[in-house]
């Protein structure tokens, strides 16, 4: 399976008439925040394969044409604290950044984001018992402490995150936040442990084989 994953920038190739024929062959997307909605709705539209997307730090709003508020992306799927199951892959998220300053958006203190971890907890428990593993991706916005953080306190990561990864391990943690033409860390791709961590500003294809298996667990019968 192949996925369009896009975080922070509008980028020229992706809102483009062309994109089609650019990623003809990817089964969904992930978006990893601070993206417009309008953005996110043209990826969706033009390809027609779902989207899975978590909250950035930044929540402007959108009007449409006929002045309405527009606060999400319509046709997207949520998946801000929510995990699910799509083709047989289990995806979780958790969006925000570490609270520095006060201006409205999802900013969290590091209490408050393992917070967030304790209470997505259960659904990725849930996920051990039906299907023998807790979450196959997991989409933030921030990265994980000391994991292509960037030199000041607005871009650093959350040690929750890496407690996320010790104890469920997921395949791949998907971030953004941390933009590369800013001359943050150029390194996009550290693994953790079990996890593959990528930092998806802007974007990035990534293929995920079919190792992973779309059957539930099977139950012990005794």
């Amino acid at each position: 399976m192949e996925f369009l994953t896009v975080s922070d920038e509008v980028v020229p190739a992706i809102y483009s008439l062309n994109i089609k024929e650019r990623f003809p062959g990817v089964d969904a997307i992930f978006g990893c925040g601070d993206l417009p909605a309008y953005y996110l709705e043209f990826i969706v539209t033009m390809l027609a394969r779902p989207c899975f997307y978590i909250d950035g730090n930044h929540n402007d709003v959108e009007y449409t044409e006929g002045g309405e508020e527009l606060h999400a992306p319509r046709g997207c799927v949520k998946l801000e604290g929510r995990s699910t199951c799509h083709a047989g892959l289990l995806i979780a998220g958790l969006g925000g950044c570490l609270r520095y300053n006060q201006e409205p958006g999802a900013q969290y203190t590091e209490a408050q984001m393992m917070g967030r971890l304790w209470a997505l907890a259960p659904r990725l428990l849930l996920n051990k018992l039906r299907y023998g593993r807790y979450v196959d991706v997991m989409l933030t916005h921030a990265p994980p402490l000391g994991i292509h953080n960037g030199p000041d306190r607005p871009h650093r990561g959350f040690e929750a995150f890496l407690r996320l990864m010790d104890w469920f391990a997921p395949r791949y943690l998907i971030h953004g936040h941390i933009h590369r033409s800013y001359g943050f860390s150029s390194v996009a791709e550290t693994r953790y442990k079990q996890t593959m961590v990528l930092n998806t500003a802007g974007y990035r294809l990534l293929a995920i084989g079919p190792s992973i298996d779309a059957r539930p667990a099977p139950r012990d019968r005794h």
